[in-house]
């Protein structure tokens, strides 16, 4: 909040991140670029269509420090580009933003780092390359030793072109055996469900900004476009920043369960022989930094009943919530709905809403995909919840639409307009000019968090999390993080008809789907009151969605996640490989070499079983034998696996177990024996896989010979 360098959710995560990563002692730096104009500043003009302000932002009169003498230097298409680097202190956390404005570069170059999401592909790729490689080069000016390179979406990925340039000219690596060396120790992480949110650069500005990079590092220019092309890309294709960022790591994920599976659908062409579930994209879901989203109230209420430290607590831990008394979640429920209604009144004027009825809130990103005006497709509908006498609801909106949205602008213009109509003045507002501090109030003081993408084109989402540590209950589409954390009693789920494709008939669908968990589920339960006035039904909710979820929506439990299943074991994997001036990444090279010049030879010649009647009954043992010409490789290159399992409705093996088959004489045939343990029908296949110690999966190479059927 204090270094509004950030945009939409992946800036607010990554603030998250490096936040709950101090506050858990990791060693861990961030790197950024600082922009002189920043998250724009939002205004409507009379029709309700957002206006954008950039202010200009001043680092000396932010929480910034500048690292003296730290200065870095990078190459663009042959003009030099000087950065100062600053520093800001994220608690035990350093993160070091890149400046391009300084006095020592021309007014084009100061331009770089002007503002964020701004300009055309040159601006992004000029930008890119002073984050990626400039970024690896500032760790060095200021002193940062580097183990592990956890890059985020495409947009930091050039800096693993810098360390394979290092490399090759400084540790006399070849092309190949830089790649394997420096893709040790990185990770990616992408963001984005969708293809069209992923950089490409056409090759003539690959060319233009990457020509000298090519000629030092003694390679051509087909090879540099080849990290980021899908197999049998034309050499011309635009470069994919996504594709590179998963050539180059070892080790990927997406930020959600759903998500991890819609990224190995998305990237599957990357290793086409492979199945989709075995696609070398894992996840790992995001979480929240507790204190700087959580209310006051909240958090002493949570301190009290289950630990001091909370936001460190297990799931038994969270069950205590159990003993905090309906009267006291409510009231804490009252006083942040109080404070909103206070903060809305004040930003918008006007004495509008009302701190005694149930509160939806809605605010993020206005994207096509995230259908802010779902609810406004049914205005007759709409207006009879807003207004009823007897259990009226309100509606708050917030949010910005990228400035070359102008979809995104016109929902915004619609429900502002649709907010002017004096009916519903009172009960439906959109405040304007969102930020932390919008969000945060809006977190803390919504009865009900609104999200309505169509699924699943939501990575995450995680304003939903934050809302949960508040006491709000979801109401939302199973997509993202919900999908995976939604458990029936714990919010709500509106229905997905994301078969269809007819896009308006589908939003009606879900609309009325909305409609009816309102109607029927969430203004009845919201509403029903004793003597006291205590929702007792809709306080239990509360307090479950904050038993089940509390342990699991935190970035502590995110970056756990992240150093056991990607940070601890790629930092094994970097010194590992960089033993002996990188003698494992230089035979790890040379041997993946081979063994693709060798593939088109490998077969399965044949397959048989001791059972020539079928499978058999359940319990029985089954016997598999297969004979495999491996061409030029050793059976030490290779692993034959069975693979057996159900038979789905397709005839495909659903969720298969891989059995190693061993060496049966000196023919090529190799055994292995399986028991049936599951009913209904089954079978089973051979394939080929690549063996080498020190792969990290056996389809890394994209390696995959499959028994004929």
């Amino acid at each position: 909040e204090a270094v509004p360098q950030y945009s939409g959710g992946l800036g607010v995560l990554a603030g998250d991140h490096l936040k709950s990563a101090g506050g858990l002692g990791l060693p861990l730096v961030g790197v950024g670029l600082m922009y002189r104009q920043g998250y724009f500043r939002q205004r409507l003009s009379a029709e309700g269509w957002q206006e954008e302000m950039y202010p200009n932002l001043d680092p000396h009169a932010m929480a910034l420090t500048p690292v003296d003498g730290a200065q870095v230097t990078v190459d663009l298409a042959g003009s030099p580009l000087v950065a100062a680097v600053w520093r800001a202190d994220v608690g035990r956390t350093r993160l070091y933003l890149l400046d391009a404005d300084t006095d020592d570069n021309e007014a084009e170059e100061r331009a770089v780092t002007d503002r964020l999401y701004g300009g055309g592909p040159e601006h992004r790729i000029r930008q890119e390359i002073l984050l990626g490689i400039g970024g690896v080069r500032a760790l060095d000016a200021v002193g940062e030793p580097t183990q592990v390179f956890h890059t985020n979406e495409g947009h930091a990925g050039f800096l693993g072109l810098e360390r394979i340039r290092r490399l090759i000219t400084g540790d006399g690596l070849s092309f190949a055996e830089a790649i394997e060396a420096a893709r040790a120790g990185t990770m990616f992480t992408t963001h984005t469900p969708v293809p069209a949110g992923i950089d490409r650069f056409p090759r003539e500005l690959m060319e233009r900004y990457f020509g000298s990079w090519v000629t030092e590092c003694g390679i051509e220019l087909d090879e540099l476009m080849a990290l980021g092309h899908f197999p049998n890309e034309a050499p011309d294709a635009p470069f994919n920043m996504a594709v590179m960022g998963l050539r180059l790591a070892s080790r990927s994920n997406g930020v959600s369960k759903l998500h991890g599976g819609v990224s190995r659908r998305m990237f599957h062409p990357l290793w086409p022989d492979a199945d989709v579930e075995e696609v070398p994209i894992g996840s790992v879901t995001n979480g929240v930094h507790a204190h700087t989203w959580v209310a006051p109230e909240m958090h002493d209420l949570l301190a009290r009943h289950i630990v001091p430290a909370w936001q460190e607590a297990g799931t038994d831990e969270w069950a205590r919530i159990d003993n905090a008394p309906d009267e006291e979640l409510w009231r804490v429920r009252q006083q942040a709905r109080e404070r909103l209604v206070t903060f809305v009144r004040q930003r918008v004027g006007e004495e509008i809403l009302d701190p005694n009825v149930l509160t939806i809130g809605f605010a993020r990103r206005f994207a096509a995909y995230k259908r802010a005006t779902l609810l406004l497709s049914q205005p007759e509908r709409l207006k009879k919840l807003l207004l009823d006498p007897e259990r009226p609801v309100q509606m708050i909106f917030a949010g910005k639409a990228h400035p070359a949205d102008d979809l995104g602008k016109q929902m915004i213009s619609e429900i502002v307009q649709f907010s002017r109509d004096p009916d519903v003045r009172s009960r439906f507002t959109f405040v304007p000019d969102y930020d932390i501090s919008v969000a945060r109030t809006m977190y803390q003081g919504s009865d009900v968090w609104l999200n309505t993408p169509r699924r699943p084109q939501e990575a995450c989402g995680t304003s939903g999390e934050k809302a949960a540590l508040n006491g709000a209950l979801n109401l939302s589409i199973l997509d993202g993080w919900w999908d995976e954390m939604f458990d029936g009693r714990n919010g709500w789920a509106i229905s997905s008809a994301e078969d269809l494709e007819d896009l308006s008939r589908r939003d009606s669908l879900e609309a009325a789907s909305l409609f009816d968990l309102l109607e029927h589920q969430v203004v009845p339960i919201y509403y029903d009151r004793e003597d006291d006035d205590v929702p007792r039904r809709w306080i239990e909710r509360v307090r479950h969605s904050l038993r089940t979820l509390g342990p699991q929506v935190v970035a502590t439990r995110m970056v756990k996640d992240y150093v056991t299943e990607m940070y601890e074991p790629t930092a094994g994997r970097a010194d590992s490989m960089a033993v002996d001036a990188h003698a494992p990444a230089r035979a790890l090279a040379q041997w993946k070499e081979r063994v693709r010049a060798a593939w088109d030879a490998v077969r399965i010649e044949s397959v048989e079983s001791d059972d020539h009647n079928g499978v058999g009954d359940l319990g029985a043992r089954r016997t598999v034998s297969a004979v495999v010409s491996l061409g030029g490789l050793s059976s030490d290159d290779v692993q034959v696996e069975l693979v057996h399992g159900s038979v789905g409705l397709s005839d495909e093996l659903a969720d298969p177990e891989c059995v190693p088959m061993s060496p049966s004489g000196g023919d090529g045939r190799f055994t292995a024996t399986f028991e049936l343990d599951r009913g209904g029908r089954y079978g089973y296949t051979v394939r080929v896989v690549p063996h080498h110690p020190d792969l990290v999966t056996p389809v890394e190479l994209g390696c995959v010979e499959w028994a004929s059927s």
